[in-house]
């Protein structure tokens, strides 16, 4: 198949991202342009400034745009966790005879267990498999070419909701945007950051950005579970500020100082660049009030987690991606101990976006692109 310039947008809690990029060799990518406009965010599933969105989209577009020296006239919307459910379904579709199992099976399969084609208030964006059990009772990742009468399997199906659909259909349809797709976020991000090898055995991710953080379980090619919450790396720079009585920028560059390892003394500080002057902050007062929002963050994350019907092994870390969390250091450690489990953090390892603020975006290329070359039928709608 030709090479097709995909363009993704990337709506994040503080900033809206659009990136035009192709495949490269060796799993990397192109990128061909890329724009990017910071807005108040969601929260709680609702946008802050729904009337500011329109502005944000269209500036990052218009920013891609002009380093991609084109016009974009289609895009693949990233839909937040926070504007999303999953939900797995055993499916079992019979092939009337002994055959090999092909693409179409696949396809029918998804099809037969796909109930929300009416559903009032959610639509189906992605459907992919768990496993697929063939007519033996084995459970297999690939069942393609393999001979059975019926196939079945674990289906995951992500939803999303209307309002957010409607919305950005809205905008881009203003906006000149002629064809628009919609892909999970989440899954986007779980697809790119773990090999076939990890999501069999199970992997849990947290991406906790700078409003919202959603966790989930994944397995094979699919989400298991996904839950969110409207908490990230900004409550922690909002309580700096208001806590030192400091300027939102103040307490973001101090944020960025913390060690969460450091046995801070009394007479130990922090210093932070300011206008005109460095200014000194208590490094054992900042510590603690960075501990307090985490432990909050923890205790969120551990609730979720309970949630989750699906049991899954006791030794599995927790990856941790996002901009929210992962630049703090000793926030691997310090999480490992509140979440009682092993935490390793995970970002893309691609040279030039090789940050955990990029899993999002660079998962939605990743997946997107995937789904044109290979026709994966990861996208219902």
């Amino acid at each position: 198949m030709v090479k097709k310039e995909i363009a993704i947008v990337d709506i994040g809690s503080m900033s809206v991202s659009v990136m035009v990029g192709e495949r490269g060799v060796n799993g990397t990518f192109r990128i061909k342009g890329k724009g990017v406009a910071e807005y108040a965010g969601f929260q709680s599933g609702k946008f802050l400034e729904p009337d500011q969105v329109k502005y944000a989209v269209a500036l990052a577009i218009s920013n891609a745009e002009t380093a991609y020296n084109g016009k974009i006239s289609e895009l693949v919307v990233g839909v937040p966790g926070e504007f999303s459910s999953v939900i797995c379904r055993d499916v079992s579709i019979s092939l009337n005879k002994k055959r090999k199992i092909s693409d179409n099976d696949l396809k029918q399969l998804y099809f037969a267990g796909n109930i929300y084609k009416k559903h009032p208030t959610h639509v189906v964006i992605n459907q992919s498999p768990i496993y697929f059990v063939l007519d033996d009772g084995s459970k297999v990742i690939e069942p393609r070419g393999m001979v059975s009468s019926k196939l079945g399997g674990l289906v995951s199906y992500v939803l999303a909701e209307n309002n957010f659909v409607d919305f950005m259909d809205r905008i881009l349809s203003e906006l000149g945007i002629k064809k628009v797709t919609y892909l999970s976020s989440c899954l986007a991000e779980m697809m790119h950051l773990f090999d076939p090898s990890t999501r069999d055995r199970y992997a849990i991710l947290v991406d906790c950005g700078y409003i919202t953080t959603s966790v989930m379980l994944v397995r094979g090619d699919g989400l298991l579970f996904l839950n969110s919450f409207s908490m990230g790396g900004g409550y922690i720079t909002g309580d700096l500020s208001q806590c030192l009585k400091i300027s939102f920028p103040e307490a973001e560059s101090l944020k960025r100082k913390v060690v969460l390892s450091w046995d801070a003394k009394d007479s130990d500080t922090y210093e932070v660049q300011g206008k005109e002057f460095i200014s000194p902050y208590s490094a054992k007062a900042t510590n603690q009030i960075v501990e307090d929002r985490v432990d909050m963050i923890a205790s969120y994350i551990i609730r979720c987690l309970d949630r989750c019907e699906f049991e899954y092994p006791a030794y599995i870390p927790i990856y941790l991606t996002g901009g929210g969390l992962n630049y703090i250091r000793g926030i691997k450690d310090y999480l490992s101990r509140k979440l009682g489990r092993r935490v390793e953090l995970a970002q893309p390892s691609l040279p030039h976006a090789n940050r955990p603020d990029y899993s999002s975006e660079i998962g939605l290329l990743d997946l997107a692109i995937d789904n044109y070359e290979d026709d994966k039928f990861l996208i219902a709608r």
